[in-house]
């Protein structure tokens, strides 16, 4: 694949680009490409950038085959289908009217919601899966703070004479 050479205006740019780069891996292509239009061989330059031989052979074909779009959209990964963030867009307003609600008018039988809860409600009401997690985060966004409820009141344990010398 040595066949492999740039203009000199795609040269400067890339040089310019190495510098300035808003993200390392795109600088990191970069500076494949330029190394790969010197003539240095494709093993020597994965080996410096600790990559497979083969990315920088999908690095030059991608640099290539994106002939008509600007030198930054070369270099960048192509947009990837993943799963949607689900509790970002969809979760905060829902439970952001819902805490104003007592839990027992849904008929739980709590007097306070809990992150388990509103999971359970969102799956139960709402068809949305969300982790804890994704529950608490969506708390946090929308400010609110609480305290964890207790299941145990305070009770005097068994020793509590002992403790106060009696």
């Amino acid at each position: 694949m040595n066949e492999f050479t740039l203009s000199g205006s795609e040269r400067s740019h890339l040089e310019s680009f190495v510098l300035h780069a808003p993200s390392g891996r795109e600088s990191c292509r970069a500076q494949a490409l330029l190394w790969c239009d010197e003539g240095e061989p494709v093993q020597e330059i994965a080996d410096r950038l600790q990559v497979g031989r083969q990315t920088i052979y999908n690095w030059i074909d991608r640099f290539q085959q994106r002939e008509d779009a600007a030198l930054d959209a070369r270099l960048r990964d192509a947009e990837r289908s993943g799963r949607p963030p689900s509790a970002l867009g969809i979760v905060d307003p829902i439970l952001d009217a819902l805490l104003e609600q007592d839990p027992r008018s849904y008929g739980y039988s709590a007097n306070v919601w809990t992150a388990g809860l509103l999971q359970q409600y969102l799956r139960e009401r709402h068809g949305i899966e969300v982790s804890r997690k994704s529950v608490n985060r969506a708390l946090a966004r929308l400010r609110v703070r609480w305290k964890r409820p207790r299941h145990v009141l305070s009770r005097r344990p068994d020793t509590w004479r002992q403790a106060k010398g009696g």
